[in-house]
This record gives structure tokens, sequence and C-alpha cells, in this order.
């Protein structure tokens, strides 16, 4: 299992390099991916790109509930980002003022992000196959966070351009999520 890269690392704000030959190293690091991924708790993970472990890559994994199959992503390009900007997240169980969304690498600290609701993308998957998908909804969101983390973006620059709210999280007395904003 790797361990996820918190910010400020360098490696969160940079562009990422293509991956030019899916290789050993690449599945090496994808089944490493997988694995952290499937072991994240407090939050749960449903997405990690390869920055979020140290890896400056164009490549990210999904999976959006908790049923659902890894998915992987190499070289994705979103294509067609429509629909008005919207919260797609989906609600938690917790004390929330609000749909947020979060981080692994910003552990704690949550925010209102306006995503596109539908999209195409075209990527590579591990056995070197190209597809071009259309996703919508949370699967949706998920792809535009993680294609931010490969072009170097947090999410919080996202709230902020859309002048929106963060808040940062702590457990109650009943283990509880509660969120506090945090002044900008």
């Amino acid at each position: 299992m790797l361990d996820i890269v918190k910010a400020p690392s360098e490696v969160l704000s940079q562009v990422t390099k293509k991956v030019i030959k899916i290789d050993n190293s690449i599945l090496s690091l994808i089944r490493e991916m997988k694995e952290t991924l499937e072991n994240t708790r407090d939050p749960e993970g449903v997405g990690l790109a390869a920055p979020q472990v140290g890896k400056s890559l164009q490549i990210f994994i999904m999976k959006p509930t908790p049923k659902s199959p890894i998915t992987v992503h190499i070289n994705p390009e979103i294509k067609n980002a429509s629909g008005e900007l919207a919260n797609m997240i989906r609600p938690k169980k917790s004390k929330s003022p609000a749909k947020l969304e979060g981080c692994l690498s910003l552990p704690s600290i949550w925010g209102t992000v306006l995503r596109h609701p539908y999209l195409s993308l075209t990527y590579m998957d591990e056995d070197s196959k190209t597809h071009t998908k259309k996703f919508k909804g949370f699967s949706a969101t998920i792809i535009q966070h993680e294609v931010d983390h490969l072009n170097g973006n947090l999410f919080p620059k996202r709230v902020l351009e859309q002048k929106g709210k963060l808040y940062k999280s702590h457990k109650n007395e009943k283990g509880e999520d509660e969120f506090d904003e945090i002044e900008i």
C-alpha cells in the first residue's frame, strides 16, 4: 500500500506527464494505487490520482460506490463537459451543511464545488486499449476532480474561483463528523 501525499507537497501542484508506455512499472503502480484506494477509510476514497501517491503521471483510478469495480484511466482527456454547473456529490451520513467535496490529500478540508454533470472522457486502460465513454452525475464529478489533480489543481482552487465555502471537519463526542466554515 502506498502513502497518500498531503498538501502542500510540490507534486500536487505540478502538471503531470503523459504515460508513454504501459510497462511493468506502470502496471505495478496501478496495482498499488488500487490497493491504496481500497484501504482508505474515514473518509472512504472514491478516486485517486498518481500525484497523490507521489508520481507525476497522467493516471487516475476511481470507484464511485463501495460495490463498483475500480476503473483505470491513463492519459485522460475530458471532452464535451456540459450541463449547468451543479453540486453532484452524494449526501453524506454526517451533519454536513451542504453536499461537500473532499480530497484524500487534504484531510478534514471540504468545500462546495460546482461541476459539469455530463462529460465524455477519452483514456487508455491498463491493457493499452483506448476508450471514449460518457459519464454523468457523481462519476463526472470524480473525473473532474481527478483530472484537476493531473493538472496540478486542488479542489479549494475551484471553491475560491466559484466564491464557494470551505469547511474543516472534526469528530464530535458521538464520533460523527461536524463541519466548521473556514474564513476565507
